[in-house]
């Protein structure tokens, strides 16, 4: 391989655990999956070194690339140092030819930082979700932007449906009174309640969506959802959805409304006072998709006037969040740092993933088309039936505010 042959890979994790890298962990092995619920297969990279089940999400994983990247003589960096101009990620950025980063802490590739970095020519998203990807200037400078569809739709569908349950039973504080070793029955069971009768939603039925519906219905609720593009009449039936045309329909009727759309210029900010004002008095919210669908300081209004009963959600803006975001301290929350999509079973099918993109880029080889967000100056692939052309990213700076806080 020559000089010329070698690329850079600037790689933003998220710092390891504050006692350090795990020497052991909690089980030996995850389970293995024959494929996604749809057909998909799972990541077939040519191989991999890691084993499955492993912390590989964190700096010291380096999502088990550094091996792989070595011997074919690529340069690795990686950091969590993110934001800010004098941060390691923007000083590596200009040279960069790719760059891999993750929606649960992202790497803001603004236009501005688009403009820095003048070999970049591949941007992936190691999980699903790349709107901390300027994609329209992705767009405008033919820069390819992947991510690995699938690679953790059901973890975050399991994570959705265990905080649907944990705000309307009111988990967190009755855990809460034990840990402070109270048996206040009285109090814990005050803003307790049955899911069992109620009107569940979701805002878009895509594959997470689909997959949250799938697990609540068991619990003997009433399913409704609205997306653009309607299910078939048989999974409608199948499952007795109520289909609306509109998200306004939508949350006039539910009493917890589970948001699963992406986030684009149409959806930023889209739960807002007016359409948490049409919701039912005392009604959830959980958001596991992006955090800038819901605006801030609505959701904090909501929950102090009762409008809301309760918000939960592992999605914020910016991530990470200042210690002064009001969704730290607000009522009757259940928030989890942007973890639903990056369980250990998780890591090991978005890390997989990664390494075959690259497989396929170093290669010059065709990436899958599930996986593409934006090639050839326009929106392909996946990207072209979830996003819409438009700028929703940003947030560096003040995600720079919760380190130096």
């Amino acid at each position: 391989m020559t000089s010329s042959d070698s690329r850079k890979v600037v790689c933003v994790l998220y710092p390891d655990p504050v006692a350090g890298f795990p020497p052991n962990y909690a089980r030996e092995s995850i389970p293995a999956l024959a494929s996604y619920p749809d057909g998909q297969t799972l990541p077939t990279p040519g191989s991999i070194d890691f084993s499955p089940g492993q912390l590989l999400g964190s700096v010291s994983g380096g999502l088990g690339l550094e091996k792989f990247l070595a011997e074919r003589g690529h340069r690795f960096v990686v950091t969590s140092d993110k934001d800010g101009p004098d941060s390691v990620f923007e000083r590596e950025l200009p040279d960069a030819d790719i760059v891999i980063s993750q929606p649960f802490w992202p790497g803001y590739l603004t236009a501005e930082r688009i403009d820095q970095a003048p070999n970049l020519k591949l941007a992936i998203t190691a999980g699903i979700g790349s709107d901390h990807v300027d994609l329209q200037a992705a767009i405008a400078r033919n820069i390819t932007v992947c991510e690995v569809t699938w690679c953790n739709s059901i973890s975050v569908a399991e994570h959705a449906v265990m905080q649907m349950l944990a705000l309307v039973r009111d988990y967190i504080p009755q855990y809460g009174w034990v840990v402070r070793g109270g048996w206040n029955i009285a109090d814990a069971v005050s803003r307790s309640y049955d899911i069992e009768g109620m009107n569940v939603g979701v805002v878009a039925a895509g594959r997470i969506g689909l997959a949250v519906l799938k697990r609540m219905k068991p619990f003997d609720v009433n399913l409704h959802y609205t997306d653009r593009r309607r299910l078939s009449p048989g999974v409608e039936g199948e499952l007795g959805l109520t289909f609306h045309e509109t998200v306004e329909s939508l949350v006039g009727v539910c009493d917890v409304v589970s948001i699963h759309c992406p986030l684009h210029p149409e959806t930023e900010n889209m739960f807002d006072d007016a359409l948490i004002g049409r919701m039912k008095r005392g009604a959830y919210i959980v958001n596991t998709a992006r955090g800038k669908i819901c605006d801030r300081d609505a959701v904090a209004r909501a929950l102090d006037s009762g409008q809301l009963a309760g918000y939960a959600g592992d999605v914020w803006f910016p991530q990470p969040p200042p210690n002064d975001h009001p969704w730290r301290t607000m009522p009757n929350h259940a928030m989890t740092p942007h973890t639903s999509g990056s369980s250990l079973s998780a890591q090991a099918r978005y890390a997989s993933g990664i390494r075959e993109i690259l497989e396929c880029w170093l290669d010059g080889r065709p990436i899958r088309d599930e996986y593409l967000i934006v090639q050839g100056g326009a929106l392909a692939g996946t990207g072209a039936q979830s996003y819409t052309e438009g700028d929703a990213t940003g947030g560096s700076e003040e995600a720079a505010r919760f380190t130096a806080s």
